[in-house]
């Protein structure tokens, strides 16, 4: 991967700023970060008392199970 083929995007989750580089198009990678959010805050109106980093850690869980159901689910 050169730095040519990077690009910066920056985007918000859950109040913070993340500037992202990689070589997934702007739009994905907000695409991403927007689902992320969503994510958050669904766990954070369900129970309030959960900080960032745990939000996070659940959000992670949550798409983590989600990808590999899809992933078996392809492969069946």
């Amino acid at each position: 991967m050169t730095d040519q083929s990077k690009s910066r995007t920056i985007v918000e989750i859950y109040g913070k700023t993340y500037t992202i580089i990689g070589q997934e198009s702007p739009e994905h990678i907000k695409e991403v970060a927007d689902y992320v959010d969503q994510i958050m805050r669904e766990f954070s109106s369900r129970n309030p008392s959960l900080d960032s980093t745990n939000l996070a850690v659940l959000a992670a869980i949550n798409a983590a199970s989600e990808y590999l159901k899809l992933k078996k689910k392809l492969e069946q």
